[in-house]
């Protein structure tokens, strides 16, 4: 049963066998990310969830009343990870993150573990193979770990899977879908600057049948830190890792480092700069080519296990309709 039929309310569902293997895999998981990132000279910091800025638009923050001053629950600690460059190097960390959309599908949650990553000195093409080594390498510890054989009972069919991964432009993503009859829900062929929602993107994904790098959105369409294609400028350096199953589990960028860029960013988004003062202070400081991403943990386990929902992939699901227990 799936948490969208099973009567039990969840304090006692946890108690079952299967839900036991879940949470047995996920904690497996976390210590493969960790892993990883140490093997690879990665530092881990703990950022602020408590914020005045936003990162992915201001529609989905979750508002609250700091001391008298308005703040929000964190959608992303990128901004945070982006100043400890200078610092560290490679860095990173895994922390809850919070959107305020009201989004019914199987693979949102409210509230959700957001394991990102900042690295300084390098390219568009240096991320992507970053993206990859993450993917693949995390996969091959969970494996060969002592709880690999609950991965395997779980999901009989899965495979680490190899590399390279296709990359594909979204440009090409548009076509693919109207050569194949992938339309939008009103029935109509997608457009360049039409966003690909979960439903066809996840069709697309599962036809092609391997992970995809899908890169080079258009500026319009992302955010105002998000680096321009010099060779296009009307995209951005951008990628949305896609995987069987699931569709996008991780979203990437370079990021600006040009003071004025960001501040044509901020205009264009409608953005005040004024409580971005420190964000900006790094470009004016002293800065390097840098990029980054985001990864959700419940759906990569999504892909890991095969589920059919991302509520059965952690402990007390926060969504639109459920804040309990």
């Amino acid at each position: 049963r799936t948490l969208h039929t099973q009567k039990q309310p969840e304090h006692m569902w946890i108690r079952g066998e299967n839900m036991s293997k879940v949470l047995k895999v996920r904690h497996a998981t976390i210590k493969a990310f960790r892993d990883h990132y140490y093997d690879k000279d990665y530092v881990e910091v703990t950022p602020p969830t408590l914020v005045q800025c936003q990162v992915e638009g201001g529609s989905t923050l979750f508002k609250l009343n700091y001391f008298g001053d308005e703040a929000y629950l964190t959608q992303s600690s990128q901004l945070y990870l982006e100043t400890c460059i200078p610092a560290v190097g490679n860095v990173y960390c895994i922390a809850q993150s919070y959107r305020a959309e009201s989004s019914h599908t199987r693979r949102h949650l409210s509230e959700f573990t957001h394991i990102e990553g900042e690295l300084p000195f390098i390219t568009f093409d240096d991320l992507l193979d970053a993206l990859e080594d993450l993917i693949v390498d995390t996969a091959q510890r969970i494996m060969s770990s002592k709880h690999g054989d609950l991965v395997r009972e779980l999901n009989p069919n899965f495979t680490v899977p190899k590399k390279p991964f296709k990359r594909m432009d979204y440009r090409d993503a548009i076509e693919y879908c109207r050569e194949n009859g992938i339309r939008k829900e009103d029935g109509t062929t997608f457009e360049f600057g039409d966003d690909i929602p979960e439903a066809p993107e996840r069709k697309m994904t599962d036809m092609i049948g391997v992970p995809i790098l899908l890169c080079r959105f258009p500026k319009a369409m992302k955010s105002f830190y998000m680096q321009p294609d010099k060779a296009d400028p009307i995209v951005t350096e951008s990628v949305d890792c896609l995987l069987p199953n699931v569709g996008e589990i991780i979203g990437g960028s370079m990021r600006i480092y040009d003071e004025q860029e960001l501040a044509a960013g901020f205009k264009r988004e409608g953005i005040s700069p004024e409580n971005y003062y420190w964000y900006v202070d790094q470009r004016k400081y002293g800065t390097c080519p840098h990029g980054g991403y985001g990864l959700g943990l419940e759906r990569y386990l999504m892909w890991l296990l095969n589920s059919n929902n991302i509520r059965e992939n952690c402990l007390y699901p926060r969504t639109a309709e459920r804040c309990k227990p």
